[in-house]
């Protein structure tokens, strides 16, 4: 299965860290880098940061047309030239829907000694209110003190290939202090959209998380 309903929303897992939420008449995606060729056109599109394995122009043109908005943090919206720039804290309200900005950054995932892989304001994770559920995509992050924050998240969606992110033990960590009501494990086993070295099992995520309040909804990517 490569979605899950909670009320009338369906949150749809594309693979990697691309998904889609509608209530069947808006189409809010996140992270559109792996998208069917015959999704339907977007409502909104957030990205999280401009890493090439969430921030693809040639899809977000694919999914747009006159009355998208798009959300990004400064340096997708000045690659893109056009867009709404947001940063952690950041609100926007669009009818019913309404998208708050929080932070997203490593802590103990280096490319070099003092260097992350994602330092704190390169990118952001988004929670997203439609129709009173509240969903968490979190970006590329690890455990930080602002996501043990969040409260009242209905969907986590979080990363656990390690390396760039969580591991599949860090994510599980986070979710026990934030309590989401469930959680969809993303960000692993890309290696056939061109990303290696983030191989992880979401059922350890799972098994970790048993008995603990969160129901764990592994899907299976549909790109």
């Amino acid at each position: 299965m490569h979605e899950m309903k909670i009320g009338e929303i369906t949150v749809t897992w594309f693979g990697h860290a691309s998904f889609m939420i509608s209530d069947g008449e808006r189409h809010i995606y996140v992270d559109p880098f792996v998208v069917p060729d015959n999704a339907k056109k977007a409502d909104i599109i957030l990205v999280t940061h401009d890493h090439f394995d969430h921030f693809n122009p040639q899809k977000i043109k694919q999914l747009q047309d006159k009355e998208t908005k798009i959300i990004g943090p400064f340096g997708v919206i000045s690659k893109l030239g056009f867009g709404i720039e947001t940063k952690a804290g950041g609100r926007h309200s669009f009818g019913n829907v309404k998208i708050k900005s929080v932070e997203a950054y490593n802590n103990n995932k280096f490319r070099a000694p003092g260097q992350p892989f994602h330092p704190r304001g390169l990118g952001v994770g988004y929670v997203i209110e439609i129709n009173d559920i509240d969903i968490y995509h979190s970006g590329d992050t690890d455990d930080i003190t602002e996501m043990r924050q969040l409260d009242s998240v209905d969907v986590a969606l979080l990363p656990i290939g390690g390396t760039y992110t969580m591991t599949a033990h860090e994510a599980a960590t986070a979710a026990l202090a934030f309590k989401p009501r469930f959680l969809v494990p993303m960000h692993y086993n890309s290696d056939k959209y061109g990303i290696s070295g983030i191989t992880a099992d979401p059922e350890d995520l799972a098994r970790m998380l048993a008995g603990k309040g969160i129901v764990v909804n592994v899907l299976k990517p549909l790109v």
